[in-house]
């Protein structure tokens, strides 16, 4: 912040005379403006003057002051700070003479502006200029402001906080839903689907949106243990930000390794690596998806800022193990720190909607806007996340919450996983318990049933002739599906209707085979043909693989492709 003579500097000349004479300075004997900031530097920074000009502001003004003196850095965003004490009017020399400002405030800011006590100044943050209200860096120590009913502003700010914003505990009335895993499950779900139909977007995240068509979205929802479109679409999110998904030539897919990195972990660590990607996310505009808001783009938003803002705050008012009230939390939020995603605290330039197609704007919709956003936090991504429990008016922490709350250590609990049942008629059927890897593998090369029909297990997945043509698109073979379910079933012989089924092919072309030219990549080590299988650039352009160090280049791409793998830094060689 400014010191006091860089502030005195940056005044309209004409308060120079008005300072002057409230600190008690003679102008007649400081002609010049420079001398006149040197006698009011000297003046202003003396104990005696400033217990004589702290004696004269009244409670409001001297509230106004240990408000910003107990912000950081001494100072505060200027639209809370004048929502709390009022505008001051910045005037020239002859308006203050004309309306004596200093005798006359029509604020406790303007009061304190005039006295010289504070002033404005514009700080960049996050991009852009924003206003602030401070205290010159020099002045504070010469202010007699530890005369309050405490120690000093630590003490009081603690004291205020202890007292005044830790919520009391509450009862939930009704509609208790406590929170659960099912979004890790969901998420197996969304990568197999993803891996292999690999949809189309019809919209992007840079339209405000991603969809998938509602085709894809409907067949998924069938699937899912919670069959929520917004839920769906916060998956996706995820999935982007977590490694888990990539977006290729506007086409959803898979992340290979870290899909199996995921996969591989327990379920507590799963949903800490989601709870993560959440907290991260730049492309989940949680704003765009508050039930009856409409944002329009073309203005900047940071959601990482807003959530940072809400989850810090929770730190320090909800009581962590017990249910607290949702309108007590937001009107606190409101009170303490309204400006949790407006950080210069615009609230014109934002352009949203409601329901009746109105636009929302000023301070007086901070309940539609930010209230709305607060409670969709804590009812939509915490609670689908598995961090918050949740009723009709009223939120409480898991433990997954409060360690993601807190940053503190995640809970990982023991895991009993349970195997899934290969059953003579050539289904397998899956509990939440199963192996997600194996799952996801099994999710693959099979035809997924719906609804479920076995008590327990929500996932039954039957292997049947159409599952085996888009198993051979993937490059499965019935080798390795064989060798695969007999795993699942302990080693045991495999059902009479699968090894058939494998033994046979599909259809009427089981028994026959064709010949067809293809262009052969070759590698020199397994590790460059990973490199380029991971390459979206590269994979594109690549069929089937053959084998460790060996793949089948499409039809008509070998140009495209050569091109690409130079500029990739691998060296190519035509071989006759």
């Amino acid at each position: 912040m400014r010191d006091l003579r860089q502030t005195l500097e940056n005044l309209d000349k004409g308060m120079l005379p008005t300072l002057a004479e409230v600190w008690g300075v003679n102008v007649e004997k400081h002609p010049r403006p420079e001398q006149l900031i040197d006698a009011l530097l000297d003046a202003m920074t003396q104990p005696e003057n400033a217990a004589r000009i702290w004696e004269k502001l009244t409670d409001v003004q001297r509230g106004a002051m240990q408000t910003v003196l107990s912000s950081a850095n001494s100072a505060m965003p200027a639209p809370m700070f004048k929502r709390m004490f009022g505008e001051f009017r910045k005037m020239g020399a002859g308006r203050i003479e004309r309306e004596q400002p200093h005798k006359k405030p029509q604020s406790a800011a303007e009061a304190l502006y005039y006295y010289g006590l504070i002033a404005e100044e514009f700080v960049m943050s996050h991009g852009a200029p924003q206003p602030i209200i401070y205290v010159p860096t020099d002045l504070i120590p010469a202010l007699p402001s530890h005369k309050t009913a405490y120690d000093n502003l630590e003490e009081a700010a603690e004291t205020l906080a202890d007292e005044h914003l830790r919520l009391e505990p509450v009862e939930p009335t009704e509609h208790v839903t406590p929170a659960d895993t099912s979004l890790v499950d969901d998420m197996v779900t969304l990568l197999a689907y993803l891996r292999i139909y690999r949809p189309s977007l019809r919209k992007t995240a840079e339209e405000g949106s991603l969809h998938m068509g509602d085709e894809h979205v409907a067949t998924l929802l069938q699937h899912f243990l919670v069959p929520d479109e917004g839920r769906l679409e916060f998956m996706i999110h995820l999935g982007l930000q977590g490694a888990l998904i990539e977006v290729v030539d506007k086409r959803l897919m898979p992340l290979r390794n870290g899909v199996r990195r995921w996969l591989s972990l327990t379920r507590s660590q799963q949903v800490q690596a989601l709870a993560n990607a959440w907290r991260e996310s730049v492309s989940y505009r949680d704003l765009w998806y508050v039930p009856g808001l409409y944002p329009e783009n073309g203005w900047p938003y940071d959601p990482v800022l807003a959530r940072t803002a809400v989850l810090e705050f929770m730190q320090d008012v909800v009581p962590l193990e017990h249910w607290w009230s949702l309108d007590d939390f937001i009107t606190t939020l409101k009170e303490e720190n309204p400006d949790f995603q407006r950080p210069g605290g615009d609230y014109n330039s934002w352009y949203i909607r409601n329901d009746e197609d109105e636009y929302l704007s000023g301070f007086e919709s901070w309940d539609a806007v930010e209230g709305a956003l607060v409670e969709f936090y804590l009812m939509g991504p915490m609670h689908w996340l598995g961090l918050t429990d949740k009723s009709d008016d009223a939120v409480r922490l898991t433990a997954y919450g409060r360690a993601f709350v807190l940053k503190s250590a995640w809970p990982n609990p023991p895991e009993q996983e349970e195997p899934i049942r290969v059953l003579p008629d050539g289904r397998m059927a899956a509990s939440r318990k199963a192996s997600r890897l194996d799952r996801f593998q099994l999710a693959r090369f099979t035809t997924w049933q719906h609804p479920a029909t076995l008590e327990g297990d929500p996932y039954i997945y039957r292997l049947d002739a159409e599952s085996l043509k888009r198993a051979d698109e993937q490059g499965i073979t019935p080798a390795h599906i064989g060798a695969f379910v007999q795993r699942l079933s302990g080693g045991n012989p495999l059902p009479a209707s699968i090894a058939r089924l494998l033994e046979l092919g599909v259809g009427d072309d089981a028994r026959t085979v064709s010949v067809e030219r293809a262009l052969i990549l070759r590698t020199t080590t397994p590790e460059t043909l990973d490199f380029i299988y991971n390459t979206p650039a590269l994979r594109r352009f690549m069929g089937a693989r053959l084998g460790a160090m060996a793949a089948i280049v499409r039809e008509g791409k070998w140009d495209a492709l050569h091109d690409a793998l130079v500029q990739n830094g691998l060296t190519v060689t035509l071989m006759n």
